[in-house]
């Protein structure tokens, strides 16, 4: 299985930081187990906690680590590494963006991770798996069951694959943004409007309705917002918008500083999204909340913003893994990608549609509102 090595090194090196967590009673490496949390032995049962740790987790400083590490971060897309397997002696190579698996020999869990937090070579925080490989197979199941418009054979034809717990790399941005902007009020008012219409006589009549309008008046202010975490897939392993739709994950609550065990009989990817291209769509994250703290700003009944400035400022990151469960499933000879949450089971992925049943549904749809006004029709003639 290929993997790849946080580290800047030639390619016959041999690592020291190559990592596996032998069983204290029968020798096998142990692999973390999510819903126990501990490292678990799946020859003899042997169970071991992770130490806790008081370490607190640190944001690191944008500009100053940018700076710092140009050419480090330069390096890091570089080339893999051959390393040896600590339990059978294979060789195996570690290629981009992996970074833990198992030898495809003897199938020991091995994390090649250094212990050390550095963005460059390992994340600040992760949050460990709490879902197991049984119960994510359940909340595919059900999700399959619950999809709408879905071919009626799905749930019993989709034939899931193998499914890849794998910890995929995201980073968190803080900013202090202080934003001038530029834009318009709207204030309603009404005047009255004369018309005429026939009457149910078929004479005219000359009527009057209050018709609402709008004055508009040119508008500047100021506003300010600190953002705390936010968060930026750092991974092109799965398609965004399925990433996007897995959240909430709980931060404050899940986060953990990191911790190689964590990784133990699951994959992991290096970031494949860089730093700066990652605060790039943390921006447009922050700017549609501040155009919103614009609109309320200006007040009035309406609202136009022609024009934001915006000023950021103490920006902070943190390099950190989340974990998925990544799996596909087979229908009617297409496959179809799925990723579910490893913390509250959400999942998000590609399905069919049944052109029938959408057919149905809109012909439906169509009788139904027919009906609607041809009662309304009734009631209004009586």
């Amino acid at each position: 299985m290929p993997l790849v090595l946080y580290a800047i090194a030639p390619m016959t090196q041999k690592p020291s930081n190559l990592q596996q967590f032998p069983c204290p009673q029968c020798g096998a490496n142990l692999a973390f187990n999510p819903s126990a949390g501990k490292l678990r032995c799946d020859y003899c049962g042997w169970r071991e906690a992770i130490a806790e740790t008081e370490e607190i987790l640190e944001e690191r400083t944008y500009e100053q680590y940018l700076n710092a590490n140009q050419t480090q971060l330069a390096l890091l897309s570089s080339t893999a590494l051959e390393v040896a397997c600590d339990k059978c002696g294979a060789s195996m190579t570690f290629e981009p963006p992996k970074v833990s698996g198992k030898c495809p020999f003897c199938a020991s869990p091995i994390v090649a991770q250094p212990k050390q937090a550095d963005p460059t070579l390992a994340p600040e925080g992760i949050v460990p798996f709490t879902i197991g490989r049984k119960a994510a197979r359940q909340h595919l199941q059900q999700w399959l069951n619950g999809l709408w418009f879905a071919p009626k054979e799905l749930k019993t034809l989709a034939k899931p694959e193998k499914i890849q717990g794998v910890y995929l790399p995201f980073w968190t941005y803080d900013a202090q943004t202080d934003s001038h902007y530029r834009g318009e009020r709207g204030t309603h008012y009404y005047v009255t409007e004369t018309y005429t219409e026939m009457n149910s006589e078929g004479e005219e009549e000359t009527r009057t309705r209050q018709v609402e309008k709008t004055r508009w008046n040119s508008v500047s202010g100021n506003v300010s917002r600190f953002f705390d975490d936010i968060l930026v897939a750092a991974t092109q392993l799965v398609p965004l918008k399925y990433l996007n739709a897995l959240e909430p994950w709980h931060l404050k609550e899940s986060l953990r500083p990191y911790d190689p065990s964590y990784l133990a009989g699951f994959e992991a990817q290096r970031s494949q999204v860089a730093l700066e291209e990652g605060f790039e769509t943390a921006k447009g994250r922050m700017k549609s909340q501040i155009r919103l703290d614009a609109e309320r700003d200006i007040g009035g009944d309406e609202q136009r913003v022609t024009n934001v400035a915006t000023n950021y400022s103490d920006v902070t990151f943190k390099h950190i893994l989340l974990p998925v469960w990544l799996t596909a499933y087979r229908f009617r000879d297409r496959q179809y990608q799925v990723a579910i949450n490893a913390r509250t089971g959400e999942v998000q992925g590609s399905r069919p549609y049944s052109v029938r049943r959408i057919v149905l549904a809109v012909f439906a749809g169509i009788c139904a509102a027919a009906i609607v006004i041809m009662v309304v029709g009734m009631i209004m003639s009586n």
